[in-house]
C-alpha cells in the first residue's frame, strides 16, 4: 500500500529515535534494550497506519508490541497514531512500549533472534490470489518456518483476513508444516463485534459491508502446545463423561 508522501517526512521520522526503527537488524537479539525491559514481544506483520498495534499497546503496557511495515508514510501514519493514543487515553507524551520498523517480513530471522517474539499478528495480508504467486503470501510454509523460528516457547499466530481462499490456503499451510490450530473462527463476528479482539481498519470496514471475518490462532512454542493438548483431552474426558452418565441414566429407566 502506498499512500502520498508528505514534505519532511523523512527527516520528521528520523527524530522519532523513541518510536521508530529504520535498521531492525541492529536490534537482533537486542530489542529488550530498546524497550529497557524483558517484557514479551509482540509484533503485527504488514501494520498499516497502525490502528491496531497502537491500540494493543495501549490496552496492554506491560507487553512490548512491534507494528512493521515497508512505508515511511505508513510509519507516519501509525506514530501520529501511536501517540494520539497515548496522550488522549493514559495522559502520556511518550509511548513507552511501542516500536514501529520500516522492514521487509522476508528478512524476519536477521531482525530477530530465535525465541526472542512472543505473539505474530497477520491482520488482512495481501492474498496474492494467482497460483503463481502462492510463495508470497505471508501463510505460506516457508515464511511459518521463520515465524517458528523467531517465537519462544509460548509462542503463537493470531491470523485474521476476509479472503475465503486465502483463509483455505492457509489452513493447509498450518497443516502441512504440523502446526496446532485452535479458535478457528468462518465469521468472527456473527454474533456481534468481539470486544476482546482489537479491529483493524480494514476490519471495520469489510464489517460494515457485511463481509465475514475469518480467523484462526496456531500454538508454536512447546509450552503453550502442551497446555492446548491437555485442554483438548480434558474437555474430551468431560464429554466422554456426559456421554456416559446420559447412557447409564437411558439404561436404568
Amino acid at each position: 500500500m502506498r499512500l502520498r508522501g508528505r514534505k519532511s517526512m523523512k527527516e520528521d521520522l528520523e527524530r522519532q529515535t523513541d518510536l521508530i526503527v529504520f535498521e531492525p537488524r541492529k536490534l537482533k537479539g537486542r530489542w529488550n534494550e530498546f524497550f529497557d525491559n524483558d517484557r514479551p514481544i509482540h509484533i503485527e506483520c504488514g501494520m498499516g497506519k497502525g490502528q491496531f498495534i497502537s491500540r494493543w499497546s495501549v490496552n496492554n503496557p506491560d507487553i512490548n508490541y512491534i507494528g512493521m511495515d515497508m512505508y515511511d508514510e505508513l510509519l507516519s501514519r501509525a506514530s501520529e497514531k501511536a501517540r494520539a493514543f497515548w496522550k488522549k487515553e493514559r495522559n502520556s507524551e511518550v509511548v513507552p512500549n511501542l516500536a514501529l520498523v520500516r522492514g521487509n517480513v522476508e528478512f524476519l530471522e536477521e531482525m530477530f533472534e530465535e525465541g526472542e517474539l512472543e505473539r505474530i499478528y497477520l491482520n488482512f495480508s495481501d492474498p496474492w490470489p494467482k497460483s503463481k504467486h502462492g510463495k508470497r503470501r505471508l501463510t505460506h510454509p516457508r515464511f511459518l518456518m521463520k515465524y517458528k523460528q523467531a517465537l519462544n516457547e509460548v509462542g503463537e499466530i493470531h491470523f485474521k483476513t476476509d479472503s475465503l481462499s486465502l483463509f483455505e490456503f492457509s489452513l493447509n499451510s498450518f497443516s502441512d508444516v504440523e502446526l496446532q490450530m485452535r479458535n478457528i473462527s468462518l465469521d468472527l463476528h456473527r454474533s456481534g463485534i468481539r470486544e476482546d479482539l482489537v479491529l483493524t481498519e480494514y476490519e471495520a470496514k469489510f464489517i460494515g459491508q457485511g463481509k465475514p471475518i475469518y480467523r484462526l490462532e496456531a500454538v508454536i512454542g512447546d509450552k503453550v502446545r502442551e497446555e492446548h493438548r491437555r485442554r483438548v483431552a480434558d474437555e474430551l474426558e468431560k464429554q466422554l463423561s456426559r456421554g456416559t452418565s446420559k447412557d447409564f441414566e437411558s439404561e436404568e429407566e
